[in-house]
């Protein structure tokens, strides 16, 4: 029901939380500190840096993060035209200080991924690069590849075109500032169009039969002498500049397709049976989903106040699995879709944060100015599904360890209370999860209150209300349990 992510890494303000977690880093392998050759490397790739003949630092670029974002791979400047619209969209040149084969290649193809722990994040390149000088950080010169995208005014995508050129930007934005400047009618011409733009798009992507979810995500935040967990709905304005990053990498993947070379983000659609089960499941829960409707229609009317409705929402994220990366090898093109966003995509514009992205905008450079493809790029690039797999899975297990260690960490002291939860699956009858007796599988509820997941043992039918009692929370284990006490 929630995306049990950590976005936002914060100082640990306790000892014995801080010792959890360092052996939580040891257990789950995660990258170590770079060492002094990566960093070395990093400095000569800076000192090396030229900046390119395209100079774009006339056009008024402005980011928009996190609050406290520092490794800023996007940068935007919108247009409306007589045609429609003009996104330009400014991604972080990062192929500029990463030599193919260098030890900053080597080393990053090994990370994969920026990690994200309670205590800190560890960066896919070094800090001199992800957070400083490849950084598209406000009134600094900075490298980039400028995609110019031109929308029709429905927002439906006509063309793109890419550069490699020099940027400026005017500003960084964070979303609960701008939103609250948009909110008052005091958020300019800029974000205004970014609203304008972006809800255009999330209607292509319905009318395409495709869909975002909108859930809600678990945030970390201090609290006295340790942290807390809230849950936070993400704001419009996140979804909006969302829209601007998927408009990019489905015009990347068009550019792959039309060239016969590249490699693409896909998902396949969901089994017909898990589609039927969905359906009957949304119904058992209220709210049915009509055969005229499509799945991006039916979720966008989904009311998530309602806890049903949100189960129900929840549950739509089962429906598509495999999300997975394959290279451009002549396959048909319905081979190469991603199913949630019905259209074919690449990840083009996070090079900061996923290896991929390097090689996706390498590649989509080289096939705007006719270069062919080196040998050297296309091997890199057949061994990028094994290692964004790989890095992926290692980053999720470690991410979801980290959640479970602070929810138990939260909640130890309140053994013995009582909540109010939403049951998301159910459990067997038979048998006690908790003592190891039997071999029933406990079921999994969230909290109404709290952003708090764990499992559960009694009676309770996804999507329905429970009165549970916590029985267990336990932060070495990174575990939580609950047993039901009365049910709507």
């Amino acid at each position: 029901m929630i995306e049990r992510s950590i976005r936002r890494p914060q100082n640990v303000p306790t000892p014995d939380l801080a010792a959890l977690l360092h052996e939580l880093e040891a257990e789950f392998d995660v990258p170590a500190d770079f060492a002094a050759e990566a960093l070395h490397a990093a400095e000569r790739a800076v000192e090396d840096l030229e900046l390119p003949e395209n100079d774009d630092t006339d056009i008024p670029f402005f980011t928009i993060d996190p609050l406290g974002a520092t490794d800023l791979d996007q940068a935007m400047y919108l247009e409306r035209t007589d045609s429609g619209y003009l996104v330009h969209y400014a991604i972080a040149d990062v192929p500029a200080f990463v030599e193919l084969g260098g030890i900053l290649d080597e080393v990053s193809r090994r990370r994969g991924q920026t990690f994200y722990l309670p205590q800190r994040k560890i960066t896919l390149y070094p800090p001199l690069i992800s957070e400083d000088q490849g950084s598209l950080l406000p009134e600094k010169l900075r490298r980039a590849f400028h995609w110019k995208i031109w929308l029709d005014p429905d927002g439906s995508l006509d063309r793109v075109e890419l550069t490699r050129t020099t940027i400026r930007s005017r500003a960084q934005l964070d979303y609960e500032s701008a939103q609250a400047q948009f909110d008052a009618n005091r958020g300019g011409e800029q974000l205004a169009l970014l609203a304008e733009i972006g809800t255009a798009r999330l209607t292509q992507e319905r009318l395409r039969g495709g869909a975002s979810l909108s859930l809600p995500d678990q945030e970390i935040e201090p609290d006295g002498q340790g942290y807390k967990l809230v849950s936070r709905t993400p704001l419009p304005l996140e979804e909006f500049n969302a829209q601007i990053s998927l408009v990019t990498g489905i015009g990347a993947a068009r550019l792959m397709l039309a060239a016969g070379v590249g490699i693409l983000r896909t998902m396949p659609a969901p089994d017909p049976k898990d589609q039927e089960a969905f359906r009957v499941q949304a119904s058992l829960l209220g709210r049915p989903w009509p055969q005229d409707l499509s799945y991006g229609e039916y979720l966008h009317a989904l009311e998530l106040e309602d806890p049903k409705q949100l189960v129900i929402m929840h549950r739509a994220a089962s429906l598509f699995r495999g999300a997975d990366y394959q290279i451009i090898n002549g396959q048909d093109e319905a081979e190469l879709i991603q199913a949630a966003l019905a259209a074919p995509y690449t990840h083009t514009t996070a090079p900061l944060r996923r290896l991929i992205d390097r090689f996706a905008l390498l590649t989509c450079h080289l096939i705007s100015t006719g270069t062919p493809i080196p040998g050297q790029l296309r091997s890199a690039m057949a061994e990028l599904p094994e290692l964004m797999r790989a890095s992926s899975a290692a980053a999720n297990r470690a991410s979801r360890a980290a959640v479970d260690l602070l929810e138990a960490y939260t909640m130890q002291h309140r053994v013995g209370e009582q909540f109010e939860a939403i049951v998301l699956s159910g459990s067997a009858a038979n048998g006690d999860s908790t003592t190891g007796n039997g071999k029933s599988k406990a079921g999994q509820l969230q909290l109404v209150s709290e952003p708090i997941t764990g499992s559960f043992t009694g009676a309770g039918e996804p999507g329905t209300l429970v009165k549970v009692k916590l029985v267990l929370a336990d932060p070495k284990r990174r575990k939580i349990h609950f047993e039901v006490v009365a049910s709507n």
